[in-house]
């Protein structure tokens, strides 16, 4: 393909190395990556968007009406490595004939295994005892001391049984869970699998001992748990939210907290990310924030690199695309 044919692709930012060969091998591309780990500055994504054919965007891009202006009518394709797609303005973007690739499934794994992992760290305090041991406040064996809470004939529940809300389940599971309830839409086949009951939110909020948020953010789920959600919880339940950060009331979960409301809590997700190092949440020892690690293993990241890629080569020639997020 000559230079004047060449598609010029921006890519947001720099992304693992599996995805960019095969940018690069494709010999249809002129790339144009915003080279760093930090996020691309708003005023260098409308400077680097112009013109081109295709785009390629993290979740920290908002990709809206005024992107879509400053790339103007060559832009045919916007492929973003990850499975949520709140930072696109999907109906403008659907609006202009533009297609869009994401990356559901290939992260299900791993951000389940982060979420039981999460759970546990929460639910047994492990960073509590991580930080005892290293500031000299581990003394003796103390029969109360850094008492947590089990599985083991626990009910959990689960706001949303979507492909990672089952994945988290079946993990959980094993660990001697009496009770599996969900909730969402409307009930799923697949919940067969781990005996799960589909409940009500007002009977899994108030009947288990941990729960556990997987859904997609939407008008319905944003601020879904606040001050009445924690209200109906066990004193004894632990909150755990992998989803997005929106879905939860920040304000009223640390009110939660510091209140003996609930028990504790472990957020994968906030809002707005990164948290700040003086929000007041950090200042809770019952309050376990990760900065977004869902999909943080090697191969997850390689292959979301990969099928992002191919999203958008796929978008590029009018192809079908491997996973294309339909109106």
């Amino acid at each position: 393909m000559s230079a004047q044919q060449m598609l010029k692709v921006f890519v947001t930012r720099r992304i693992p190395q599996e995805g960019m060969k095969i940018l690069q091998k494709a010999g249809m591309c002129n790339l144009s990556v915003w080279d760093s780990d930090e996020p691309v500055p708003r005023a260098e994504l409308l400077k680097g968007v112009a013109g081109a054919h295709g785009l390629l965007c993290l979740l920290s891009d908002k990709i809206d009406a005024e992107v879509l202006d400053a790339a103007g009518p060559n832009l045919k394709v916007i492929s973003t490595l990850s499975v949520g797609f709140d930072h696109l303005a999907i109906d403008e973007i659907k609006k202009r004939g533009i297609r869009v690739g994401y990356t559901p499934d290939v992260l299900t794994d791993a951000t389940a295994e982060l979420t039981v992992a999460l759970l546990l760290a929460t639910a047994r305090r492990l960073p509590e005892g991580v930080e005892e041991v290293k500031n000299g406040g581990w003394s003796t064996w103390k029969p109360l001391w850094l008492c947590g809470y089990g599985l083991s004939g626990s009910t959990v529940g689960v706001i949303g049984l979507g492909r990672i809300g089952l994945a988290i389940a079946r993990r959980l599971k094993p660990f001697g869970v009496k009770r599996l309830l969900y909730t969402g839409r409307q009930p799923k086949p697949q919940a067969q699998e781990v005996d799960g009951e589909y409940v009500p939110l007002d009977t899994l909020v108030s009947e288990s001992d941990f729960v556990v948020v997987s859904c997609s953010l939407t008008p319905d789920t944003q601020g879904l748990c606040n001050k009445n959600f924690f209200s109906k919880m066990k004193t004894t339940s632990i909150f755990i939210n992998t989803s997005r950060g929106a879905v939860v009331n920040q304000e009223d979960l640390f009110e939660a907290l510091s209140s003996g409301q609930i028990a504790a809590a472990g957020l994968d997700v906030t809002t707005p990310e990164p948290l700040p190092t003086t929000h007041p949440l950090l200042t809770l020892k019952n309050c376990v924030v990760l900065p977004h690690i869902g999909s943080a293993t090697y191969s997850t990241r390689g292959v979301m690199s990969e099928l992002t890629a191919n999203n958008l080569l796929a978008g590029l020639t009018g192809s079908e695309m491997p996973s294309e997020l339909k109106p």
